[in-house]
This record gives C-alpha cells, structure tokens and sequence, in this order.
C-alpha cells in the first residue's frame, strides 16, 4: 500500500527520474572511485530548485515539510548514500541559521546557498568527544571583536569541498557546566589558521570526512549563531531533521541494493537455470525487500510526525536505527548473492556495504538510537 498522496508521489517520481535520467549511476560510481566531490550535480539540483524546499517561503525558499524533504533525500541516495550526503549536510545548518541566525546572517548565507552557490558543514565530533558531543574541547576566546579558535576536530563532513561555511562547536566558556559552556560559531573552511585534512575511509569517498586543526583561527562576532553559551540547544536541534533524512537516504540506498541483487539473480544463470529459481536466494531477497519495506513506513512515520510538529524522537530514534541496520544487512546478503562481481566498483554493491557499514556509526549509533529509544518506553 502506498501511503502517500499524488503530489507527493509526483514529487517522489520527479526526484527518481533525474537521478536516473539526468545525474546516473556512472556518475555517482566515478565520484566515489575519485574521492571527487559532485559539483557538477550539486550544481544542477540548486538550480533545479531543491536546496530551497525547506527553506520558509518569508525568506525566499519553498517552505517545504519534512516529508517532501525526506522522499528527496530517498530518491538522492538511490545509488550511494554518500553523494546524498553532499545535499543533506548542508541542509541541516542552513535550517539552523533560519531558526537561530540573526537577520543579517539569513541574508549573508540562505540566498547563497540556495542558489548553490555557498555550501554548509557541521563539525561537532573531535577525537574525545564522538557520542558524548558535550566534552568538545575546542576552545573559541574573545578576541579583537571575534572569536579566536583552537583545537581539533574531526568526521566533518564535506569540509573540504570549495566554498564551504562550517558550522563548529566550540567551547567559550571552560567555567560553565559541561552543555552551557558550548556555542556554534559559523567558519568558513578559507579561514586562516583552519588545518583541513580530508580523510582516506572507507566510506564516504565523494562528499569526503575530514580533520580539522584549527590554531587561532579568527572570526568576528557576526560569526556566532545564536547566543554564547547556548550552542547545545542550536546544534542538537537539527538532529530530528537529520536523522529523518539520513533515514530516508538508507531505505533509498537500501531499495537499490535489494533491486540490483534481484536483476542480477534473475541473470545469473548457475547449473542451468537462473540463481532466482534457488529457494535459499528468493527467500534472501524476500526478507531483504520486506525490511526495506518495515523501514520505509517507519521512516515515513517519523516524517509524518515530524512534519505535523508532533514530537517524535522516539519514532525518529526508531527509523535511524531500522534504515541504518537495514542498509548494512541488505547490503551484505547482496554482496553474497552477486558473489565475485559483487567486489568490483561497477557492481555498485561494494559501495552499497561500504556505506551500509558506516550507517549505523554516523549521525548517532543504533547504540544511541537504542538507549533513546528505551528511554522513551514506559511500564
């Protein structure tokens, strides 16, 4: 049963054929055996209008629900969750500046990004704070009307691509108890004294992880979102929409991994019929389609909710945690079923498990996911 109405499958169809059509599985593939970033495409969906669906109609966007914003990122990650990626994090602080951005900083960066040409990032994990956000250690000190920035941080995502403004949180206050003491200060990746290293993982090869060493790199007051002190509550905000997209990133790169296994064992043929015709590999893929399935509608349970302003982080926790496992499993059961083929690049299934195997460690571990959840239970 499809849930949704014939505006939003229109939409979801949209998303579908331009990836198909006019972006490619080629492309996609070629940007993650290059580790090179997918300008060329970011390009084509700013100007096809999508970096603005989110943002409120007021300040020049579509105004957007969560909903719309999660069938495009399912329909993005359709052939590898990372080149989603490359749209999904900037999103996240670019709907932190509509909330906590002052209105001279809404009009400095959102009309910039939304036309592609200013890109966002998050830094928010440093080498001794990954789950545990709050004992970030960087330090950011009052200095000549701005901010002065030393430390470390690391797993940022996208940091590295040109014109990047990255969201960091820092510590400005060392006196004030472990969450009060944090802000958000709006970096851009030239600044002088930024140290960006890109990092050679496993996944995310295209969008690209990076380190960051910053040692006095200065920004001016301007720069500070929201207020000092309370840059826990801006950084923690986005993470319903984040983990609503990411989810729906992992059912959409999930769906593709569950239909390539299935063409490629109706091709394959092995003791003179198709590997399909073998009851061990159609019951696989059986329960690989009916796990993408669970996840989808959990997915679109959370967007639901979310897009209704119903709180939801249990459902949120929920799907990030289905969709990332789900990833990760269907993945591997597609590598067994593809084989030997399923090693090379252009089986696509090698990056399908690299990518399901980083999906339940970034943007919160199904260990987190597990302990918002239980919390959340009651007797």
């Amino acid at each position: 049963m499809d849930f949704l109405n014939e505006e939003q499958m229109l939409w979801r169809d949209t998303v579908a054929r331009v990836m198909e059509q006019e972006i490619g599985r080629e492309y996609v593939r070629q940007c993650d055996i290059e580790r090179a970033y997918p300008y060329d495409a970011y390009d084509k969906v700013a100007k096809l209008g999508w970096l603005r669906l989110l943002i409120p109609e007021e300040q020049g966007g579509d105004g957007g629900t969560i909903f719309d914003y999660a069938l495009m990122c399912e329909g993005l990650a359709r052939y590898g969750f990372d080149f989603a990626t490359a749209f999904m994090v900037s999103t996240f602080t670019g709907m932190n500046i509509v909330k906590f951005g002052t209105p001279e900083q809404q009009q400095r960066y959102l009309p910039a990004f939304m036309r592609g040409e200013l890109r966002f990032s998050i830094s928010i994990s440093e080498p001794q704070a990954g789950s545990d956000a709050a004992s970030t250690r960087t330090r950011a000190e009052p200095r000549d009307n701005g901010w002065a920035i030393r430390g470390q941080k690391l797993w940022c995502s996208g940091a590295a691509a040109r014109d990047v403004v990255i969201a960091m949180l820092v510590r400005t206050d060392k006196e004030a108890k472990k969450h009060a003491g944090l802000s958000v200060l709006l970096v851009p990746n030239d600044t002088p004294g930024l140290d960006i290293r890109r990092l050679p993982t496993m996944a995310r090869r295209a969008t690209g992880t990076t380190e960051i060493f910053a040692d006095d790199a200065w920004v001016s007051d301007a720069n500070l979102l929201g207020e000092a002190g309370k840059g826990w509550r801006i950084i923690t905000d986005h993470l319903e929409l984040e983990r609503i997209a990411v989810s729906a990133a992992y059912v959409g790169n999930a769906q593709q991994a569950v239909t390539d296994a299935l063409r490629y064992a109706h091709e394959r043929i092995q003791f003179d019929q198709a590997i399909y015709d073998f009851q061990v590999i159609r019951h696989m893929l059986a329960d690989m389609q009916t796990a993408v399935d669970a996840s989808r509608l959990l997915v679109y349970r959370a967007a639901d909710l979310a897009s209704r302003g119903v709180p939801c982080s249990r459902e949120v926790s929920m799907a990030k945690l289905m969709a990332s496992e789900t990833l990760q499993t269907v993945s591997r059961q597609g590598m067994q079923i593809l084989g030997g083929h399923s090693m090379l690049p252009e089986s696509d299934m090698e990056r399908y498990f690299r990518e399901g195997m980083q999906s339940t460690i970034g943007g919160g571990t199904s260990q987190i996911q597990r302990t918002i959840i239980s919390k959340a239970m009651r007797v």
